[in-house]
């Protein structure tokens, strides 16, 4: 785990090769296919399971990506493989973790695809007929939002029940100090737009990919829109984006502070996280641990 930008990727694909572990997927987004470069989608997707497993237009969520998990995780278990968990997405992990029991799966498709078809001015006011007090809790001004709010009241979906295989678990974060994790983003965010964000997005929209689509919440895809479309300049899209993603950064932050369980993988003072440096304080606690399980055979 760890907030974003922190070189979870390269450390998680490191450590997998050293255990002969397979990678899995816990990032909402990666979860698409064509949203890669501002996903920050590995380099190499064949490495992990639940990476492009959803079209743009679909709706996915932590119930739909637990039972998928939970799957894998039987079948690898059997199989006797050591798995290393990696993303962004807290929820995703904890609710796996922890083994929620209250989570919901997806809403009826034929309810999703009624919403859809009407404004956002009329599903905002049902929402507000039927749960006056959700503006306590929903932006009302984010139509996505309202509308998976009122699918949960129409439609809240079957119960997920899952179990945990009996593995062995930990959980490490890695940490930055956030004045060196802001300059990285910031440079993350001029590289993507270098590296072609704006034409990944063109090629998405040609095909039909709407501002409505599930896969547009992905940080800086509605900014690099803008661009495209000639509302933003490229300056105030990058200042924009990095601002979105700093304060997402700093969400994850707090969030992983109350991580149950949490090993901190820390970096020096001053400085950024080598994956070398971070792998060895890995290994560190892993030995202490005293099983040769955590070793590949």
């Amino acid at each position: 785990m760890g907030p974003t930008g922190s070189g979870k990727t390269e450390v998680a694909e490191q450590l997998a090769a050293e255990l002969n572990a397979q990678l899995i997927n816990a990032d909402a987004f990666q979860v698409y296919r064509g949203f890669d470069i501002g996903t920050a989608k590995p380099a190499d997707t064949s490495l992990y399971e639940l990476i492009d497993i959803c079209e743009p237009d679909q709706g996915f969520g932590v119930g739909a990506w637990i039972r998928l998990v939970s799957d894998l995780l039987a079948k690898l278990y059997e199989e006797g493989r050591n798995v290393v968990i990696v993303g962004g997405t807290g929820y995703y992990v904890r609710a796996l973790f922890e083994e929620y029991s209250d989570l919901k799966g997806e809403p009826d498709p034929a309810v999703r695809a009624a919403l859809s078809e009407r404004t956002h001015e009329s599903r905002a006011i049902e929402l507000l007929v039927r749960d006056p007090e959700i503006e306590d809790r929903v932006d009302m001004n984010n139509p996505i939002r309202v509308q998976r709010a009122l699918e949960r009241i129409l439609s809240p979906g079957e119960p997920v029940k899952f179990t945990v295989p009996p593995f062995r678990k930990v959980k490490f974060g890695l940490k930055i100090e956030p004045n060196i994790l802001d300059q990285n983003l910031e440079a993350r965010a001029r590289k993507m737009l270098d590296s072609g964000w704006e034409e990944e997005l063109h090629g998405l929209q040609s095909q039909g990919l709407t501002i409505e689509a599930p896969a547009m919440r992905a940080i800086g895809y509605e900014q690099v829109a803008g661009l495209i479309s000639g509302e933003l300049q490229e300056p105030e899209a990058i200042m924009r984006i990095s601002l979105l993603v700093r304060q997402y950064a700093k969400r994850q932050r707090t969030w992983l502070r109350s991580e149950p369980h949490l090993i901190e993988i820390e970096a020096a003072p001053g400085e950024s996280l080598a994956a070398e440096d971070a792998l060895n304080q890995i290994r560190s606690h892993l030995d202490r641990l005293g099983s040769t399980k955590w070793r590949s055979q």
